[in-house]
């Protein structure tokens, strides 16, 4: 499902934020990429999502090498692709469901299947009750969930999660992985970065150690 041969990302000024890296992740796997801040944990996911090209190497998500994918043909490649993010990046002055629902209306999905499907991504995540009202009355946890719905509305095959527990207190945040860990259940690829190692522990799901810009181990994570 994703595989990095040998990957280097230079940013304008000169830092290097990834050097040589080389992964390899099998369709259904469910992974943890961890390091310090800075180790290049957001970039990696930024690849794999094009929201950045490597400066060397060949990223390979879903059989497709990016760098054959062109501007116009990346919108249609990220609908395999499941995103979500620490700070949600919910549009305030819309629903819950008319949130979940983007991706969807940005497709020309048609309203009854639009209506379907965002109902059974906010029942995946315990929300369903919360389709009317703002992002801004729930709660931070609750807001999470809401970007995990919209990240899964359209059925992904891979979701990839950047610091997704990064506000949460640690109840919270288990609860938020035990959703990942339900749609990996269902055979969705799921590439998680966070800097909670106890979290991690508890999961016990393979960890990826990014130290100075490389893989330094993939081991299934240890208590």
């Amino acid at each position: 499902m994703i595989r990095f041969e040998h990957v280097f990302k230079r940013y304008p000024g000169g830092r290097e934020a990834l050097a040589g890296v080389d992964l390899a992740m099998e369709s259904g796997d469910m992974a943890f990429l961890t390091g310090r801040s800075g180790a290049g944990k957001s970039t990696m996911l930024k690849l794999i999502g094009l929201l950045e090209r490597p400066t060397r190497g060949q990223v390979i998500v879903g059989g497709r090498n990016t760098d054959g994918i062109g501007r116009r043909q990346i919108p249609a490649f990220r609908r395999q692709i499941g995103m979500v993010f620490q700070d949600h990046k919910l549009l305030h002055d819309r629903t819950v469901f008319d949130n979940v629902a983007l991706p969807l209306v940005i497709r020309g999905i048609g309203r009854k299947e639009i209506g379907k499907r965002v109902r059974a991504a906010l029942d995946q995540v315990g929300l369903l009750h919360t389709e009317k009202v703002k992002p801004m009355t729930l709660s931070t946890g609750e807001q999470q969930r809401v970007g995990i719905a919209r990240a899964v509305v359209s059925k992904p095959s891979l979701l990839i999660a950047d610091e997704p527990t990064g506000n949460l207190d640690p109840d919270l945040s288990l609860e938020i992985m035990r959703i990942f860990e339900r749609f990996h259940d269902v055979g969705v690829t799921v590439l998680i970065a966070s800097h909670d190692l106890h979290l991690i522990g508890q999961l016990g799901h393979r960890r990826i150690e990014l130290v100075d810009g490389g893989v330094s181990g993939g081991s299934p994570a240890d208590g």
